[in-house]
């Protein structure tokens, strides 16, 4: 019976698929996103996660925990010296997959799975004001009624000013 045992096997075997999301965690740590099919990104969550909440403790024991699952110490010290700093205050949720369509190939969903504090596009808070024909005419038409308007007061200003010194 297969009761509770509810995860994507991916069509590889267990050795193969814990090699694959070993070197998948490993280059989403050193690249903070990578791009990938929806299945894959989906195991690659669950895997690494729990990986980043334990690098949030930099002890040796936690140390020796990641470093089992990721076998790479380059990734071990990019996560502990770089990534944990970043994610210290979040409770969770340390990536976010974002769904890009379908390969040309095999019509398999395809997607991006970045680490969310790392993302310079959606950190940026403002917004680009998106503009359309009718708003380019009429910001366009407002400047030049606005012009003439600014220098009459500014002429009618110094006229008196001529006229008291007179």
């Amino acid at each position: 019976m297969r009761h509770g045992k509810k995860f994507n096997h991916l069509g590889r075997t267990a050795s193969h698929r814990d090699a694959m999301l070993s070197n998948m965690a490993t280059s989403l740590i050193m690249h903070k996103r990578i791009t990938t099919t929806l299945a894959k990104a989906k195991a690659l969550k669950k895997f690494v996660e729990p990986l980043l909440t334990k690098s949030k403790q930099d002890t040796t024991n936690a140390r020796r925990v990641v470093f089992s699952h990721l076998q790479n110490k380059y990734a071990i010290t990019e996560l502990f010296q770089v990534i944990s700093p970043k994610i210290a205050e979040r409770p969770g949720g340390y990536t976010r997959i974002i769904k890009t369509g379908f390969r040309q190939g095999d019509q398999a969903a395809m997607c991006f799975i970045e680490l969310v504090d790392f993302d310079e596009n959606m950190a940026k808070t403002t917004k680009k004001a998106t503009r359309t024909r009718r708003s380019r005419k009429s910001a366009a038409a407002a400047p030049a009624v606005e012009a003439p308007a600014t220098e009459a007061p500014a002429a009618e200003a110094e006229a008196p000013a001529e006229q008291a010194a007179e």
